[in-house]
C-alpha cells in the first residue's frame, strides 16, 4: 500500500485542528480505512494467505463470501488459491470475532479464539437455561472426544450430547460445545466449487498440536501480548480507530487499559464528534480526496461491521438497508461508501452467470460505466469465462430496502 507523507497526508486531507489533536472528517477516515482494507487500490503484492493475515480474517458464514472478499482487494486473485490453502490446512472457518465464523490462518486460529473466549461466554450465558444440570466441563470433554474420534454435524453433536443429558435443550447443548471448545469445519466445507455440509472437529486434531504454545510462560503475560498484538493488528486493517470500535469488532469490553499501554506507539486523532481515535504512526491516511473506485462486496464483509460509528462507510440514510431480517444482502461501494445492492446468480447447466446491481440513489453513466466494468472484472474471477463463458450485468430498478 502507498504511504503518504507530510503534513497534510498526517491530517487526513479535510482534517482539523481541535486542541492538541487533529481532527478526522469522515472522508478521511473513509479514505484511510479503505486503503487498510486494501479497497482503494489493490493488492498487487500481498498473496491470499497474507491477505487474511492482514485483515484479521474474513467473515465467512456462508461458502462465497471469503472469495468475494479477496476478488474486491486483490489484483491477482484466484479463487483456487483460496482453496488449496483450506485443503492443505493453512486457512481454516471457525467461530471467533462476534461468535460468527471467520475466515483465518492456522496461525490465527490458535490465537484469536482465546482472545475472544469472554464473548462467547457471555453468548452462552443466555442459553444457561436449557443447560440445567449441565457441568460444562464434563461436557466440554464429551464433546471433544465426540469429534474428535470423527468429525460431526451440529445434528450429529446435539444427539451424541443428548445421550449423557436427555433432559437439556438440543440446541443449547450444542452452543455449548461451540463456546468452550474451538471447533473448526473441516473440508470440503469451504472448497471452491464443492459442495460439503457443516461438520465440525477441533483446532488440535485438525491442525495438529500447537508445540509453541504456553510453556514456561507466564498467562496473563501471554494474555496481555496477545491482546496488544491484536490492537495493533486491528488498527493496521481499520483504523484510525476508538477503543469503542475494536470493541464492537471483536465483541469484547475493557480494551481501554491496553490501548492505554499502547499509547506511547500511537498517534491520536479525534473524529468529528470529538471522539479520540488511535492509530498506527506511519498507517496510510490519503488525502479525503483520492479516488475510491467501485467494489462490490459480500454480505457482512467486515469493513461493515467493524466500527461502532459505521458512518465512515454507511451513510446514515442507508443505515440499516445491508439487510432484511436474518438475510444480508451483498453490497457495493460507489465513491468510497455504501451506495446499493447486487445479486448474482449462476445458471451451471447453461453456462450463465447474470450480476444485477441495485442502486439505493439514482446513478449517473460514468458511474454506471464504472459499476459495469467493475463487475465485469468480478465475474471473470469469480464466475469465471471458462466456467461461465456467458455472462450478463443488468442494473434493477432502485430499490427502497
Amino acid at each position: 500500500m502507498t504511504k503518504t507523507t507530510g503534513a497534510r497526508a498526517l491530517t487526513g486531507g479535510d482534517a482539523l485542528v481541535r486542541g492538541d489533536a487533529p481532527v478526522l472528517g469522515r472522508r478521511a477516515l473513509n479514505r484511510a480505512t479503505l486503503a487498510r482494507q486494501l479497497l482503494l487500490r489493490r493488492s498487487r503484492e500481498l498473496s491470499v494467505k497474507d491477505a487474511v493475515t492482514h485483515l484479521v480474517g474474513l467473515q465467512a458464514q456462508n461458502v462465497k463470501p471469503p472469495y468475494y472478499a479477496l476478488a474486491a482487494r486483490l489484483a491477482d486473485f484466484d479463487p483456487r488459491e483460496l482453496s488449496a490453502l483450506l485443503e492443505s490446512r493453512e486457512l481454516v472457518r471457525m467461530v471467533t470475532l462476534r461468535s460468527t465464523i471467520h475466515l483465518h490462518t492456522a496461525t490465527d486460529a490458535r490465537t484469536l479464539r482465546p482472545f475472544v473466549q469472554d464473548a462467547l461466554v457471555r453468548e452462552l450465558n443466555l442459553f444457561r437455561r436449557g443447560l440445567t444440570g449441565v457441568d460444562l466441563g464434563e461436557l466440554a470433554e464429551a464433546a471433544r472426544e465426540a469429534v474428535e474420534v470423527e468429525p460431526r454435524t451440529m445434528k450429529q453433536l446435539r444427539e451424541a450430547l443428548l445421550v449423557r443429558w436427555p433432559d437439556a435443550d438440543p440446541q443449547a447443548l450444542a452452543i455449548a460445545a461451540r463456546c468452550t471448545l474451538p471447533l473448526v469445519q473441516v473440508t470440503p466445507r469451504g472448497l471452491w466449487r464443492r459442495g460439503g455440509q457443516v461438520a465440525l472437529t477441533t483446532v488440535g486434531k485438525w491442525l495438529g498440536p500447537d508445540t509453541e504454545a504456553g510453556a514456561g510462560v507466564d498467562a496473563d503475560v501471554t494474555r496481555g501480548a496477545v491482546a496488544e498484538d491484536v490492537v495493533l493488528r486491528y488498527l493496521a486493517a481499520f483504523g484510525p480507530a476508538s477503543v469503542k470500535d475494536m470493541q464492537t469488532w471483536a465483541r469484547l469490553t475493557r480494551m481501554r487499559e491496553v490501548f492505554e499501554r499502547l499509547r506511547p506507539r500511537l498517534r491520536t486523532f479525534r473524529d468529528e464528534n470529538g471522539v479520540e481515535l488511535f492509530d498506527l504512526p506511519d498507517a496510510p491516511r490519503p488525502d479525503a480526496d483520492s479516488p475510491a473506485p467501485p467494489r462490490f462486496l459480500p454480505e457482512f464483509d467486515n469493513l461493515l461491521l467493524s466500527h461502532a460509528d459505521r458512518t465512515r462507510v454507511v451513510p446514515a440514510e442507508y443505515k440499516g438497508r445491508m439487510w432484511k431480517g436474518n438475510f444480508a444482502y451483498c453490497v457495493f461501494l460507489l465513491d468510497g461508501f455504501l451506495a446499493g445492492v447486487w445479486r448474482l446468480v449462476e445458471d451451471d447447466r447453461r453456462g450463465e452467470a447474470v450480476l444485477t446491481i441495485e442502486p439505493f440513489g439514482s446513478t449517473g453513466r460514468s458511474e454506471r460505466e464504472e459499476l459495469t466494468r467493475e463487475a465485469e472484472r468480478m465475474l471473470t474471477r469469480i464466475a469465471g469465462t471458462e466456467a461461465r463463458p456467458s455472462y450478463d450485468i443488468r442494473f434493477g430498478a432502485v430499490v427502497d430496502r
